[in-house]
């Protein structure tokens, strides 16, 4: 049997296995001093019951007018007749005996006092220089039978004290244990982008510490990730400005040249130049994806803003076979528009970038919120669909993308808690690639 992994049902298990062990012991210590006491008990009174009979027999058997008569007398109604008694003379002639008394259990006379067989415990007393023997007998049985009662009292509580010691056991310790099982579903409940402190006022005196160290820890973290956040977005934006800076002196140098091996120099270095702009641009949304508040204050209908990210997005190089689709009815969310700009130009974008060209572009809003965006294309092995929400994963070797579009959208997914959805070959297609962005519905 493996112990419970659990701490409640350990301090369980070994609590009451402890008080069932201490408990039988005591049972079994209080058992055996109440059978010895029980025994000195039976023994003073099997003593008494033969020094009380002694005179009264002596005077009957003196009274009587003929000797060497056994007398029995008559049994007493109800009576257990627990104690029996035989009086013998110096010949070992009986004289008198109770109504239940058997001869038998009578061994020979060996002089006074207490003496034992295999059945009886026996006292004996004698008078008149030994002419007169009183034996007084009591079985065995009849201690034993008291015995085991005694015992039974002590052993039959166990059957309905210990489940409620074991019940009160475990309700004292769930009461008990009620804030670090608190303490641990607010640590279970966080995602991976919140690092912030958790409540420690109702733990423990002895866990408390546990809880103030993980909350370090915690802004530790926090405090390296901001930072590691805030160098990416600052070295983003500040790439920003000489970037544009360099890609105006390189096109100016194109218009100015007119040897045709410096002006295709140039223009590759423009190229690579606005690769550059296009990843410093994606590296400002990523920071914004893991960091930002990616939630409005209130909600709001979701069309006019989709409306208008799909008039923007259709101004790209393209975009004029962005096929949009929005719902009669208003769709309420709480998601900043920001976030969900960001998320429909990388869908769009990388859309537009791997479809295949002139084929259109489906982008639907669903009523519940969800972004859908299809495109025609070569199907996506299963394998690398896996992938394709990892950072710096491109579909193609020869893409020209950054590779962050989509862990981009799988960044705000999770912060959301929304359900991406990344098919290929697309619904009811033999080819194309689909993502399907399900936000939850806005909190009451």
């Amino acid at each position: 049997m493996r112990a419970p992994r659990s701490l409640q049902g350990r301090l369980a298990l070994w609590l009451g296995a402890g008080l069932m062990v201490l408990w039988i012991a005591a049972a079994s210590v209080t058992a055996l001093l109440a059978r010895q006491q029980m025994n000195e008990v039976f023994n003073s009174a099997l003593a008494a019951t033969a020094q009380r009979l002694l005179p009264l027999v002596v005077v009957d058997i003196i009274g009587r007018e003929e000797e060497g008569i056994t007398q029995r007398l008559a049994a007493i109604p109800e009576n257990d007749a627990y104690f029996t008694y035989l009086v013998r003379d110096d010949q070992d002639r009986i004289l008198l005996q109770s109504f239940s008394a058997e001869p038998a259990s009578f061994p020979e006379w060996d002089g006074p006092g207490f003496r034992e067989t295999a059945t009886h415990r026996l006292y004996g007393v004698a008078a008149l220089q030994g002419t007169i023997r009183v034996t007084v007998a009591e079985p065995l049985a009849h201690r034993a039978s008291v015995a085991r009662e005694i015992q039974l009292g002590l052993g039959l509580p166990l059957l309905v004290v210990v489940p409620l010691a074991l019940a009160a056991i475990i309700l004292t310790l769930r009461a008990n244990l009620a804030p670090l099982n608190r303490f641990r579903d607010r640590l279970a409940d966080r995602t991976m982008h919140d690092l912030s402190a958790i409540p420690i006022t109702d733990l423990p005196a002895e866990l408390a510490p546990v809880g103030a160290t993980l909350n370090e820890l915690l802004a530790r973290l926090d405090a390296a990730f901001q930072a590691e956040r805030g160098f990416a977005a600052n070295a983003a934006h500040e790439l920003r400005t000489p970037l544009a800076g360099a890609i105006a002196q390189v096109q100016r140098l194109q218009a100015e040249t007119a040897d045709p091996a410096t002006r295709q120099r140039a223009a590759e270095i423009e190229t690579s130049l606005k690769r550059l702009t296009g990843l410093s641009s994606k590296l400002l949304e990523l920071s914004r994806a893991e960091g930002a508040p990616l939630r409005s204050a209130q909600t709001y209908d979701l069309r006019p803003v989709f409306g208008m990210l799909v008039d923007d997005l259709a101004r790209l190089p393209g975009g004029g076979r962005i096929a949009a689709h929005l719902p009669d009815q208003a769709v309420p969310t709480d998601i900043d528009p920001d976030a969900v700009g960001i998320v429909l130009r990388n869908l769009v974008e990388n859309a537009l970038r791997h479809g295949v060209p002139d084929a259109p572009i489906a982008v639907e809003l669903g009523e519940n919120g969800s972004l859908r965006v299809a495109n025609d294309g070569p199907a996506v092995a299963p394998d690398s669909l896996k992938r394709l929400t990892r950072r710096f994963e491109r579909g193609a070797a020869s893409s020209t993308g950054s590779g962050l579009g989509l862990s981009i959208v799988a960044a705000i997914a999770e912060r959301l808690g929304a359900a991406l959805v990344v098919t290929s070959p697309r619904k009811g297609a033999a080819s194309g690639f689909e993502v399907t962005f399900t936000p939850q519905p806005p909190a009451a």
